[in-house]
């Protein structure tokens, strides 16, 4: 069986094509200036804090900005502040997975974890997997069908299956980090809204 021109990338070649954009999106992330970040940080923000699918959840689990990623800060205040339960993920370098943890108060509670990412401390108690309604998930691309290029440790497409079948996956991004189509596999997981400083790019139902 020939392969069509069109037919996406697999086996090395998909690992290349990754790799590439990961590569080319990332440099351009981080050439952003701060004020910029920022600015576009917060109509990320904005955005996803009116979406109807944050209002109806009360378990959440959020990402700390890292490196040159957007800021979600923003969203993990409102989150508290509006008495949700809120977790982030704890990185368990042995077992290569990452764990819910329960935080109330970002400034005691987080620390630099694995590879520097902000995690939540030893002192904070495990969260109820099953319990989590909303996930935030992070990625360097991302596509209008929901698929998600991540760092590459595969940390997230081993986390998002032990959510519960309903939890909705949510991702934040820069404009700029919208492409035509992410390479990926079957097993790549995908997202169920995508929101940026200008759109919500992908608006879709769980599961479908």
């Amino acid at each position: 069986m020939t392969r069509n021109e069109d037919d996406p990338p697999a086996g090395a070649g998909l690992r290349e094509a990754k790799q590439a954009l990961r590569a080319r999106l990332s440099a351009w992330r981080d050439a952003l200036a701060p004020g910029e970040r920022a600015a576009r940080s917060a109509a990320i923000a904005a955005r996803m804090l009116a979406h109807p699918s944050w209002a109806a959840a009360r378990r959440v689990l959020l990402t700390a900005p890292y490196r040159s990623e957007w800021d979600a800060r923003a969203v993990i205040d409102d989150a508290l502040a509006t008495g949700r339960e809120v977790s982030l993920p704890r990185v368990d370098a042995r077992r290569r997975m990452l764990e819910p943890v329960r935080i109330v108060d970002p400034g005691r509670d987080l620390v630099p974890g694995f590879h520097g990412i902000p995690e939540p401390a030893a002192h904070c108690a495990l969260a109820e997997v099953a319990s989590i309604e909303w996930v935030l998930v992070p990625g360097i691309a991302f596509d209008r069908d929901g698929r998600r290029l991540g760092y590459g440790g595969g940390y997230y497409d081993r986390l998002l299956p032990r959510l519960p079948a309903d939890c909705r996956r949510v991702a934040g991004a820069f404009a700029g980090q919208c492409v035509d189509r992410v390479p990926s596999a079957p097993h790549d997981a995908r997202v169920d809204v995508l929101v940026t400083e200008d759109d919500v790019v992908v608006d879709r139902p769980r599961g479908r």
